[in-house]
C-alpha cells in the first residue's frame, strides 16, 4: 500500500457482453480497460475524456454500485472488490457518491427530511432527535434551512436538488466521494456555487474527492491531479499545473486546446480532432487513438503504447516518447 493512500486502483477492467441473436457471438464491450492510479488522503483526483470514455464506470466501479470483470479496488489496502454485500454496505458509510443528474438522484416520493435521515438512520447512527438535529445542521452547511426539510425534489431548483445530493453524502462523514460530473446538468450561474461548496467542504471535514467531469476548465480550478481517459484507458496522468502547462498525449492536447481562453488577448491555436470516437465493441489495433491522431506513426497502428513515466511523475501512453 503506497503511505497516505485512500484508494488503489490496479488493473480494474470493466467488460460489458451485448447479445446480437440467437446464433451469432456476443459482442464484448471494454467500458473500462486496464487502468491504474492511487488517490491520496485529502486530495481531488480528476478524471477527464469526453463522453463515452469510461469515466462514469469507472467511478461506480470504484464504490461497486458495478460489478467489476478484473482488477483489484483497495480502500486503506483493503481489497474491496471481493466484499460481500453486507460488508460492502457496512463500508460505504465511508465511501460516498454524487450523481450527476439531480433530478433523478433523489427519490421524488420522499420529503428531504426523510432523504438525509435515511442513510443515518440506515447504519444505525444516533438517536431519532439526534438525526434530525443532524439533517438540520447538514442542511444549514449546504446553503439551504430547517423549513425546506418537509418539501418534496420537486419543489427545488437543479442548484439546489444538488445541495441536497450532496448533504446526503456528506451527512455520514465518509472520507471518499466520488462526484459524477455534479456541475455538468446545472445552469452556469449555479455551477460556480456548487463548485465552491465541494471545495469548503472539502477543507471542512478532510474529503477526499475523485472528481469526474468533461469540464477541463472546472477540473484545472478544483483538481491537484488528473488522468486522462480515452476509450477506456488512462492515456495522461499528471499534477494538474503539470498537464495544463505541458501536455504530452496529441488527445490531451486537443483536449485543451478547446478549453475557452481566459483572457481576449490570449491567443489559443485550436486542435481540431478528425473523426469521431471509434466504438468501444470495436476499438482500433495498436493505440487506440490513431485514427484520430495528427502525430500517428506506423508503430502506433499495431502496437499498443507502453506507459512512460518522466522524472516529476507525469506519465503518459504514446510511442512519441519512447
Amino acid at each position: 500500500m503506497v503511505n497516505n493512500a485512500v484508494l488503489e486502483v490496479k488493473h480494474l477492467k470493466k467488460y460489458y457482453e451485448i447479445n446480437q441473436g440467437w446464433f451469432k457471438p456476443k459482442i464484448q464491450v471494454k467500458a473500462v480497460d486496464d487502468i491504474s492510479f492511487t488517490v491520496m488522503k485529502g486530495e481531488t483526483f480528476g478524471l477527464v475524456g469526453e463522453s463515452g470514455c469510461g469515466k462514469s464506470t469507472t467511478g461506480r466501479s470504484i464504490l461497486r454500485l458495478n460489478p467489476i470483470t478484473n482488477g483489484q479496488i483497495l480502500f486503506h489496502g483493503k481489497d474491496i472488490s471481493k466484499l460481500s454485500y453486507e460488508e460492502m454496505r457496512k463500508l460505504r458509510r465511508k465511501m460516498q457518491m454524487v450523481f450527476q443528474d439531480p433530478y433523478a438522484s433523489l427519490n421524488p416520493k420522499k420529503t428531504i427530511r426523510q432523504i438525509l435521515t435515511e442513510p443515518l438512520r440506515v447504519h444505525g447512527l444516533y438517536s431519532k432527535q439526534e438525526r434530525e438535529q443532524k439533517t438540520v445542521e447538514m442542511l444549514e452547511t449546504v446553503g439551504l434551512s430547517a423549513y425546506h426539510l418537509d418539501r418534496y425534489p420537486h419543489e427545488f431548483s437543479g442548484g439546489q436538488r444538488q445541495r441536497i445530493g450532496i448533504a446526503r453524502a456528506v451527512i455520514l462523514h465518509p472520507e471518499l466521494i466520488v462526484t459524477d460530473e455534479p456541475v455538468s446538468a446545472l445552469d452556469v450561474s449555479v455551477q460556480s456555487q456548487v463548485i465552491n461548496l465541494l471545495l469548503k467542504l472539502q477543507k471542512e471535514f478532510q474529503l477526499t474527492y475523485v472528481f469526474i467531469s468533461h469540464d477541463l476548465s472546472v477540473v484545472e480550478h478544483v483538481t491537484d491531479r488528473v488522468a486522462v481517459m480515452y476509450l477506456g484507458k488512462i492515456v495522461e496522468l499528471a499534477e494538474t499545473e503539470a498537464l495544463f502547462a505541458n501536455p504530452l498525449h496529441p488527445y490531451t492536447k486537443a483536449l485543451i486546446s478547446a478549453v475557452p481562453a481566459s483572457h481576449p488577448d490570449e491567443e489559443k491555436q485550436r486542435i481540431v480532432l478528425k473523426g469521431d470516437v471509434p466504438s468501444p465493441a470495436n476499438p482500433p489495433s495498436g493505440c487506440t487513438f490513431h485514427p484520430r491522431c495528427s502525430a500517428c506513426m506506423a508503430i502506433c497502428k499495431t502496437k499498443k503504447p507502453p506507459i512512460i513515466t518522466l522524472d516529476n511523475g507525469h506519465t503518459v501512453a504514446c510511442h512519441l516518447y519512447e
